[in-house]
């Protein structure tokens, strides 16, 4: 008769261990802070544009990738690739270019303002 509050126990050790894992949510995408130290001159026309902005100034977008509510659009020119990184402005606001980058087909680096002057043209 003792077997059974042994068996019991064991049991209830073993079915504790069984105990399904928690799994989290991916992580949302955290918008670039807004930083001083990056130079932003000669991007005007586009930070705190929308997308709608982008293509009336560059045409459609090569690459139109949505996350979370985040979205990145890419446009290609001969001179350059240039990606805009689109976020909320404030909780639930309308998304707006906070981020800008711009490299040659070949990926070394161009000058972000030389970028869109080239694009717009």
């Amino acid at each position: 008769m003792v077997r059974y509050p042994v068996l019991l126990a064991l049991a209830a050790g073993l079915a504790a261990c069984a105990a399904p894992q928690q799994v989290s949510a991916p992580q949302r995408p955290i918008a670039p802070a807004r930083s001083t130290t990056l130079n932003t001159k000669g991007l005007e026309a586009v930070l705190g544009k929308s997308a709608r902005d982008l293509e009336r100034m560059f045409g459609q977008p090569r690459l139109d990738v949505r996350e979370f509510d985040a979205r990145k659009l890419q446009f290609v020119g001969g001179a350059c690739v240039l990606d805009a990184f689109l976020y909320p402005e404030g909780s639930g606001g309308a998304q707006i270019v906070t981020y800008i980058d711009a490299r040659r087909s070949d990926g070394q680096s161009v000058d972000r303002a030389a970028c869109v002057e080239a694009l717009r043209k």
